[in-house]
C-alpha cells in the first residue's frame, strides 16, 4: 500500500513538473501566447500617424516569434523619397528579426494632404509607381489590379495579428488604414512605430562598410516583391 501510495505522488509531481517545464520551454520558442495588450493609440502626433500606444519600438522584443502574429516592415529597400533632410535613412540598413519587407508605396498611392506635409518637412521624391490600389480623395480605395485584394490577403493573413513597422511610423500607418479600409480587424493590425529609434537586441543589419564605403546587403531581407507587369488590370 505504501509502495502504491509513494508511486501516485511521484507521478504527480513528474506531471506537475513536467507541464511546468514544457509551459516555460514553449513559450521561450512562442508556441504559447501571452493575451496581448489592448490595441490603443499612443498619446499625440505618434497616436496621429496611428501607431500604438502599448507596443512599439520599445516593447517589440517581448512579442516577438508569436504563432499568432506576422511582421511586416513597409519600407523599400532603397526609397525614393529624401528622408534624410528630416534626419531618416532612404536605405534599409537593417530590420528587426522575424520581420518581413513589403514597401507600403506598391500597395497605395498617398493623399494630396501627405503629400504638402512632406513638402514642409523638406521631404522629395515620393514614390509615384504603379500600386495595387488607389486612395481616392474621399479616403475609400480603389483596386487597380484584379489580384490587388488576393495579394494583400496573402501577405497580411486575416487571420492573424499584423505588426507593421517602417522607418519612423508614417508609412506602417497607411497600410494600417488600408487594411482597416478593406475589412480586416482594427483590433488585430497594429502600426508599432519605426525601425529608425528601435534600441532592441534582434536587429539584423544589412548596411556595412567596405572599403570606407557603405554597401547593402539586401539578399538577406526576407522581401516581397510585386511584379505588376504580370498583373491585370482592372477596366476602369
Amino acid at each position: 500500500m505504501k509502495k502504491n501510495i509513494i508511486l501516485i505522488l511521484v507521478m504527480i509531481v513528474c506531471f506537475v513538473g513536467g507541464g511546468v517545464f514544457t509551459h516555460f520551454v514553449f513559450k521561450e520558442k512562442g508556441t504559447i501566447e501571452e493575451p496581448l495588450p489592448k490595441a490603443e493609440l499612443a498619446e499625440g502626433l505618434r497616436g496621429k500617424y496611428g501607431i500604438d500606444k502599448n507596443i512599439d519600438e520599445t516593447t517589440i522584443d517581448e512579442y516577438l516569434n508569436r504563432t499568432d502574429t506576422v511582421y511586416r516592415d513597409v519600407r523599400m529597400l532603397v526609397d525614393t523619397a529624401t528622408w534624410e533632410n528630416k534626419g531618416g535613412d532612404r536605405y534599409l540598413s537593417g530590420y528587426i528579426e522575424g520581420f518581413e519587407v513589403i514597401p507600403s508605396v506598391y500597395l497605395a498611392g498617398f493623399t494630396d494632404e501627405y503629400i504638402e506635409q512632406k513638402k514642409r518637412e523638406n521631404v522629395s521624391g515620393l514614390y509615384t509607381g504603379e500600386t495595387l490600389y488607389t486612395l481616392e480623395e474621399d479616403g475609400s480605395y480603389t483596386a487597380n489590379y484584379e489580384e490587388s485584394l488576393s495579394i494583400l490577403e496573402a501577405i497580411f493573413p486575416k487571420d492573424k495579428n499584423i505588426f507593421i513597422m517602417c522607418g519612423a511610423g508614417g508609412y506602417a500607418g497607411q497600410v494600417k488604414e488600408l487594411l482597416i479600409a478593406l475589412g480586416w480587424d482594427k483590433e488585430r493590425v497594429r502600426d508599432i512605430g519605426g525601425y529608425w529609434y528601435y534600441k532592441g537586441n534582434h536587429a539584423i543589419e544589412v548596411k556595412r562598410t567596405k572599403d570606407g564605403k557603405d554597401v547593402y546587403d539586401f539578399s538577406k531581407v526576407p522581401y516581397y516583391n510585386i511584379d505588376f507587369d504580370v498583373l491585370t488590370k482592372v477596366k476602369k
